[in-house]
């Protein structure tokens, strides 16, 4: 049998890609308008910033052990969280959750090992871009990385939370991506990882300075792989 995807969402935008990916390219694997079972629960993104905010990640981790529950409850057989921030809380629901999860950093990393990617620009909230998520896992995979100056992560951080996750996507604030990847190119990266959900809404595969690593597209792919082949 094929497996259920249980999805612990946080904001709205990213959530909705992850779930659209998986979706759209579960018929090319199983069928015309077929895809796995998926369940979603996600809590407003307003009650995981008091807590990001504050730092105290095992407080993001129990709203994330609470929207896996649901899901399991209903039939969930594995869980993602397409939203790069909030996987800081990780290690603290690995051992309390009822059903295995993927991560989206190895989903991430797994393709730039595959691209022969050696030092990858790390893009995403202030949070991530500071923080452990990434450079935990890549250190594993032996892949080194980059993130930008404190004035870009500034107004990357800005960008996210008073446009994307609201669905503004304007090109000022597209070649603005555009110009901190090319300054990260200049710094030796050949890769950018999109390492918030809503990111590759805006940022242009085609004409962007570096190949990119679309995290929610390849967290859909991960877990799309797994719900058919781990039958």
């Amino acid at each position: 049998m094929v497996k259920h995807i249980g999805i612990v969402a946080c904001s709205a935008e990213g959530a909705a890609l992850c779930y659209r990916t998986i979706c759209a390219e579960a018929s090319l694997k199983m069928g015309e308008h077929m895809h796995p079972e998926i369940s979603m629960h996600t809590y407003p993104l307003g009650k995981y910033m008091v807590h990001i905010r504050a730092g105290n990640w095992r407080k993001v981790a129990e709203l994330m052990l609470s929207s896996v529950n649901k899901v399991s409850k209903i039939g969930a057989e594995f869980a993602i969280c397409p939203d790069n921030t909030i996987h800081q809380a990780f290690e603290f629901i690995t051992g309390k959750s009822p059903i295995p999860w993927l991560h989206i950093a190895e989903s991430v990393a797994e393709e730039a090992r595959k691209n022969g990617f050696s030092k990858l620009a790390i893009l995403g909230t202030k949070y991530l871009m500071v923080g452990p998520v990434y450079p935990k896992i890549l250190d594993k995979f032996n892949i080194s990385y980059e993130i930008p100056n404190e004035n870009d992560r500034k107004q990357i951080d800005k960008i996210i939370f008073n446009e994307l996750v609201n669905n503004i996507f304007t090109e000022k604030s597209r070649l603005y991506f555009n110009k901190v990847i090319q300054k990260l190119k200049e710094r030796g990266c050949n890769a950018a990882i999109l390492g918030c959900t809503e990111i590759p809404l805006i940022v242009n595969p085609d004409d962007c300075p570096l190949p990119t690593l679309d995290s929610t597209r390849l967290l859909a792919r991960s877990a799309l792989k797994k719900a058919i082949e781990e039958t």
